[in-house]
C-alpha cells in the first residue's frame, strides 16, 4: 500500500486548477501518490457498492507501456477506485491483455467490467456473444466478469436485434447461467432514443452506460431522457465521454476538467469512467472524486448555460463515430 504523503488533497486540487484547460501536467509535480479515497455509490437496485470514478481500460492502454499502465491501475485501487471498464475490440485485444496483466493478484479487489461487441456485421449471434466472452475472460485472466455489457447499441435494428432469438440476450443468459458474469447493461453514443428502445422491452438490466456530460444537458439529451428512465427501472447510469469524448472542450477553454467531472458526479450516476493514461491524470481526477461536493442547483444551471449549444463537443452522436478503434477480426 502506498504511504500517505504531506500533501492532502486540497493542496494538491489549488496545484492543479490550471491544468485543466488543457496545460501538460507535469512529472515532477506529482511525483508521489496522495492521501486519499474515492467514495462508493450504490450499483442501481442492488446493495452492491462500486467507486464513484472508474478506469476505463480503452484508455489505459494507451499508456507509455503494460509497466505504466499497471503502475495506473495499482495505485487506483489503492485510492479506492473498484471500478474497472473494458471492452473485446478496444487496441485489438490490447486493453483487456493489459488490463488482465495489470490486475494479477488483484483481480478479487475490482469491480471487472467489459463489453461484447455484437454491433459488428455478422457478429449479433449468441455464439458468436460467447465465443467472444471467452476470448475476453483469457485476456483478463480471470474466470468471471463482475458486469458484461453489450457495447455501443447504435440504432433501432440493433435495438431490436439484441432480443432476437439466438441473438445477445440469450447469450447474456447462458453467461449468467456458467456464472461466467454477475451482472449486465448495454451501452451507447449515438441517441437516447436507441436507448429508450432497448429499455422499453423492461429486460432487468443491472446497468447502462452512456454519455453524460455538461454538453448534454439539453432536451434531447441523455441526461434528461434516460437517466429518469433507469432511476424508474432501478438500473446504474454509467456516465463516460464527461470531456466531450476527446477533451476538446477543456483543449479550447470552454470547460475545466475539473468542472466536467465534477458537473457529472452531481448527476444520478452510480460511476463516472474517466479515459486515465497517466499517473498524474488518475491522480488529479481521483482528487476531484474524493473532495467532491455536488454543485448546487444555481451552479449546476449557471454551467450550463456557459456551455448551451456546444454541440460540437458531442462528436461521438455523428453516426460515423466508433467508440474504439482497431477492431480485433471478426469471431469466425
Amino acid at each position: 500500500m502506498y504511504q500517505p504523503t504531506l500533501r492532502n488533497r486540497r493542496d494538491f486540487l489549488k496545484t492543479v486548477g490550471a491544468a485543466g484547460a488543457g496545460m501538460a501536467l507535469s512529472g515532477s509535480a506529482f511525483a508521489e501518490p496522495l492521501d486519499l479515497h474515492v467514495p462508493k455509490r450504490k450499483l442501481g437496485r442492488h446493495a452492491e457498492m462500486v467507486s464513484s470514478l472508474g478506469i476505463g481500460g480503452h484508455t489505459l492502454a494507451v499508456a507509455k507501456t503494460v509497466e505504466e499502465s499497471t503502475r495506473i491501475a495499482h495505485e487506483a485501487i489503492d485510492y479506492g477506485i473498484t471500478f474497472f471498464d473494458n471492452c473485446w475490440e478496444y487496441h485489438q485485444g490490447r486493453g483487456e491483455e493489459w488490463m488482465g496483466a495489470a490486475l494479477a493478484g488483484k483481480r478479487d479487489q475490482v469491480f471487472l467490467m467489459t463489453k461484447v461487441c455484437t454491433h459488428l456485421p455478422g457478429q449479433q449471434s449468441k455464439e458468436k456473444a460467447l465465443t467472444m466472452l471467452d476470448q475476453s475472460l483469457k485476456r483478463l485472466r480471470t474466470d468471471h466478469l463482475d458486469l458484461w455489457q453489450i457495447h455501443q447499441v447504435g440504432s433501432a435494428a440493433e435495438a431490436d436485434a439484441i432480443f432476437a432469438p439466438g441473438g445477445a440476450i440469450e447469450a447474456v443468459e447462458t453467461a449468467r447461467q456458467q456464472g461466467k458474469i454477475r451482472y449486465c447493461g448495454f451501452t451507447g453514443h449515438l441517441n437516447p432514443q436507441t436507448h429508450l428502445r432497448v429499455l422499453a422491452h423492461q429486460y432487468p438490466f443491472d446497468t447502462v452506460q452512456m454519455p453524460l456530460s455538461v454538453f448534454d444537458s439539453h432536451d434531447d439529451g441523455f441526461q434528461k431522457l434516460v437517466i429518469p428512465e433507469l432511476l424508474k427501472q432501478g438500473i446504474a447510469p454509467l456516465a463516460m465521454k464527461t470531456l466531450g469524448g476527446n477533451g476538446q472542450s477543456v483543449r479550447d477553454g470552454v470547460v475545466t476538467s475539473d468542472e466536467a467531472l465534477r458537473y457529472t458526479l452531481s448527476l444520478p450516476i452510480t460511476t463516472l469512467i474517466s479515459g486515465i493514461d497517466s499517473l498524474a491524470w488518475l491522480r488529479k481526477n481521483a482528487a476531484v472524486a474524493a473532495d467532491f461536493k455536488p454543485y448546487t442547483p444555481e451552479e449546476k444551471a449557471a454551467l450550463e448555460k456557459r456551455c448551451l449549444a456546444q454541440n460540437r463537443y458531442e462528436p461521438y452522436r455523428h453516426w460515423a463515430y466508433l467508440d474504439g478503434h482497431g477492431h480485433r477480426p471478426l469471431v469466425a
